[in-house]
């Protein structure tokens, strides 16, 4: 089962209003399990960045106006995606800014019936508490030390980490024999040979006596 994990950065909260996407960070889940592809970059959004959004992302007009624009990236980011179902958190925002930029473009929106809204699984799980992206990672004491600004990847990494848990949680066991099993590798674990464990002469008569007291039982027929 392969799925996307997404996240975007952008100038403002609402594209309608010309906020542009200026990140996108996305990896690949294949059993829930990150399997290290990834898919990022940075975009120039052809407008100058807001210090409110700066705050947030810190990403400068300096650092973006270099950057590709969106239809630069777009095959490339589309064939990332392929048909999987996409993990967002919040996924209404973010797919707004996507089909944003798709529909300058004249490309078909993506439908947000491919997306899994952690936002909602947490708060099905969690109701009343809070569901945001750091308060979910300290929920689930998930280190997010390395990271002190918001960065679309980055953040797409917490968000495996958090929809893992949402899911019910990693188990390592099945994973790593999966693992061994794929690579052909043999399982470290000492052989150990199985012990016969015979029934002691009082245990045979209790057994005797309890199947004297059965009526016409099922295999006394098949002798």
């Amino acid at each position: 089962m392969r799925e996307i994990v997404l996240d975007t950065e952008t100038t403002g909260l609402d594209p309608q209003n010309g906020d542009r996407i200026v990140e996108i960070g996305c990896l690949e889940l294949l059993n829930h399990v990150p399997t290290g592809r990834h898919f990022h970059t940075y975009l120039n959004p052809d407008r100058p960045m807001p210090a409110e959004a700066f705050a947030v992302h810190g990403l400068s007009d300096a650092h973006l106006k270099d950057q590709p624009r969106f239809a630069a990236v777009v095959e490339a980011f589309l064939t990332f995606l392929g048909e999987s179902p996409l993990v967002i958190h919040n996924a209404a925002f973010d797919l707004g800014f996507i089909n944003a930029e798709l529909g300058r473009l004249g490309l078909t929106a993506l439908p947000a019936q491919r997306a899994i809204d952690t936002v909602h699984l947490a708060r099905k799980a969690y109701p009343g508490l809070p569901a945001n992206l750091d308060a979910l990672c300290r929920r689930f004491q998930i280190d997010t030390s390395a990271r002190t600004q918001h960065g679309a990847l980055t953040d797409a990494k917490l968000l495996a980490e958090v929809y893992l848990q949402l899911k019910g949680g990693r188990q390592p066991g099945l994973a790593l024999v999966s693992s061994r099993a794929a690579k052909g590798t043999a399982d470290p674990r000492p052989k150990r040979t199985p012990r016969l464990l015979a029934p002691t002469p009082a245990e045979e008569a209790a057994h005797k006596a309890l199947i004297g007291r059965l009526k016409d039982p099922l295999w006394g027929r098949l002798r």
